[in-house]
């Protein structure tokens, strides 16, 4: 099994950039899709991005493509989502998450591993 945990929130100005991680243990992160997902207050848990198993294809929502970027760093275990332009709609708790399929899913009831996330505020 592979343990995840989540970090770098933090409160930010519109436009800014932040840079957030999920650090895997127990089992490389390669052997796992991998995917970010977001949760706003009085929201429905939110696909933002993710990595196929082995990091081949990224794919993103809507709402990010062009601003945030999801990549791998194999000698350290863990998977990065650069986020960059950030607004208000923003905000939120950010997960990492991971499931032993090839591919990843937007549907976030289908991932067996997640961590315990982290909160990104954008003030406008």
């Amino acid at each position: 099994q592979v343990q995840l945990v989540d970090s770098g929130g933090g409160l930010v100005q519109a436009g800014a950039s932040l840079r957030l991680s999920c650090a895997a243990s127990g089992r490389p992160f390669s052997s796992y899709a991998v995917s970010w997902f977001r949760q706003a207050p009085g929201k429905e848990r939110e696909f933002v991005g993710g990595l196929t198993r082995g990091g081949s294809s990224t794919y993103y929502a809507d709402a990010v493509k062009g601003r945030f970027t999801i990549s791998g760093d194999n000698a350290k275990n863990t998977v990065y989502l650069e986020m960059n332009s950030l607004k208000p709609a923003d905000t939120a708790v950010y997960y990492c998450a991971a499931t032993a399929t090839f591919q990843f899913s937007i549907n976030h009831r289908l991932y067996d591993y997640w961590g315990q996330g982290t909160q990104v505020t954008v003030s406008s």
